[in-house]
């Protein structure tokens, strides 16, 4: 859940001296390129990573070599404990099981990291109710840029110590608080020293419980964040009655790029809100507002400012209970974002019957990498639009049509997309209502040496296909060279026995050099069967994990 983001190194002031504490930080350096290449690092001050701190209250300074030797192998021992190795001007210990005594560990090493740029401690539950005594040494590491503390449990005190800390650390560019339910109602206490100029780009609050208060905060905050690309309010429900606050302090934030509001209890009238701030953020490429049921009905009365996101690169809309009314100002809008390249608008089943304009438009999307419309209920004629369309585009590497009934019996209409489609690396038909001739098709578009670069295939949930099917998908799949996960489960209500062709996709295997993960969920091997798969699992060297799992 963390992400890793590219930090430039700062250059020292003073040329390093030879000796072997050098020998020691040049080894740890040469580690931490091979550990994280995203990272990037500086060859001329290997010494600038762990070194004496100026002398302070709380950290006295060392007095000889030999002690500041001691000091990095204590930093290397302890790190080599949590299963971590030295990664330049980063301590990563994301989901290490920090104990309380581990806590004390580190915070009696952070005087010797003066440098360090990215500190992560997410997932961490001991961190909670003893944030303080990090809090307190903050001005040993203000150099800090990147602090993520997600799913850390703080208490209410963490969370003012945190509050007072962050002024000691002027050049944070990152702060993640995200699954920590105290954080709400006193997110002011937080961020109440952000000032105008601030550096800080990426503010994440997954799921933190802020309420409407919070929400005002905000949005009073935003305008002094010019700097923020990424601000990530999901899953907190009650944001939405402050939702015309956080709109206006958007407007000033003409850097963003991302804007997620999944989940946050944004209503019809959200739309025309949001609307309004949309024109001033011109430089964003990523908006999500799915999951938010209230929003049906919204777009329709909207003046459909979404077309002035010309940047824009992703948009979900996933189980927004979209409206016919919606769909047509949609169909009007979408077409024009002629960056799109992600669009999710799965989970909206009002759009089975209104959405064959919409989807003819999406030819238009030259760019378009992504296309979700798993669970909208199409019909035949919507599907046949989307057909037609999906010839057109060319970059797909993602295509999910899963639990749309009406693609049973009628894959033949993506025959030409399917052989055409040079880049597509995941497809899923999951409870699509296939049946053999369908998957009969699927084999020979496969055999024929179309979807080489095909990653993820999800066939489960299509009980309708005979063993005859199957074997003929069996023979043909070990074409497909690059796959990664197959799923043919059964869905939860059937049980069925395997019939030969198991033995046809136990050879396939043995080609499939990347295969990882087969999905056979509620399939039933014979005794026999089971006896081939405990051997071919002893005598391949390879990790393939068979799921076969179910109750019966």
């Amino acid at each position: 859940m963390s992400q890793t983001r590219k930090n430039t190194s700062s250059e020292g002031e003073t040329k390093p001296q030879t000796s072997s504490v050098n020998k020691f930080l040049r080894g740890s350096k040469a580690e931490s390129r091979k550990e994280n290449n995203d990272l990037k690092t500086t060859d001329s001050q290997p010494s600038n990573w762990l070194q004496k701190t100026a002398p302070s209250e709380t950290a006295k300074p060392l007095s000889s070599e030999m002690e500041l030797r001691s000091s990095m192998e204590k930093y290397k021992q302890f790190l080599q404990k949590l299963g971590k190795k030295a990664v330049n001007k980063c301590l990563d210990l994301n989901n290490c099981g920090l104990t309380t005594a581990d806590m004390k560990e580190m915070v009696a090493l952070l005087p010797f990291l003066p440098d360090l740029e990215e500190l992560d401690i997410s997932w961490n539950d001991s961190v909670g109710g003893t944030l303080h005594s990090i809090t307190q040494q903050m001005h040993l590491v203000s150099k800090l840029k990147i602090l993520r503390l997600g799913s850390c449990r703080l208490t209410t005190d963490d969370v003012q110590a945190l509050g007072e800390a962050l002024e000691m650390i002027p050049e944070l560019e990152e702060l993640n608080l995200s699954w920590n339910s105290k954080v709400g109602g006193n997110l002011p206490l937080i961020l109440q020293k952000f000032q105008k100029g601030s550096k800080i780009q990426m503010l994440e609050l997954v799921d933190c419980t802020l309420t409407s208060e919070d929400g005002t905060f905000l949005g009073q905050l935003l305008p002094m964040l010019q700097s923020l690309e990424v601000l990530d309010l999901s899953i907190n429900r009650d944001i939405g009655g402050s939702l015309n606050s956080i709109a206006q302090g958007l407007k000033s934030t003409s850097n963003l790029k991302v804007l997620k509001l999944h989940s946050c209890g944004l209503s019809q009238k959200s739309v025309k809100v949001l609307d309004a701030a949309f024109r001033y953020l011109a430089e964003l490429r990523k908006l999500d507002l799915s999951c938010n049921k209230d929003l049906g009905g919204g777009f329709e009365d909207s003046s459909a400012q979404l077309v002035m996101l010309k940047h824009l690169q992703v948009l979900d809309l996933h189980q927004c209970s979209l409206t016919a009314d919606d769909v047509m100002l949609l169909t009007q809008v979408i077409p024009l974002l002629s960056n799109l390249q992600e669009l999710d608008l799965s989970a909206n089943k009002k759009m089975g019957s209104s959405s064959e304009n919409l989807l003819s438009r999406l030819r238009f999307l030259p760019a378009l990498k992504s296309l979700v419309v798993n669970n909208c209920a199409l019909e035949s004629e919507t599907f046949t639009a989307l057909a037609e369309t999906s010839v057109h585009l060319s970059a797909l590497e993602v295509f999910n049509l899963s639990w749309n009934k009406c693609v049973g019996g009628n894959l033949k209409l993506l025959l030409e997309t399917l052989k055409l489609s040079m880049s597509l690396r995941v497809l899923r038909l999951s409870s699509c209502s296939l049946v053999t001739e369908d998957v009969v098709l699927l084999a020979s578009v496969i055999q024929t040496g179309h979807l080489a670069k095909l990653q993820k295939l999800d066939l489960s949930y299509n009980d309708s296909i005979c063993d005859a099917g199957w074997t003929m998908f069996c023979q043909n799949v070990r074409f497909l060279k690059e796959l990664i996960e197959l799923d043919i489960s059964l869905r939860p209500s059937d049980f069925r026995d395997c019939g030969q062709w198991f033995r046809h996709l136990l050879c396939a295997v043995t080609k499939l050099p990347q295969i990882t993960e087969i999905g056979m969920k509620r399939w039933i091997l014979p005794a026999s069967q089971e006896e081939e798969l405990e051997c071919f699992d002893q005598d391949k060297k390879r990790s393939i994990h068979f799921d076969h799992g179910g109750f019966q």
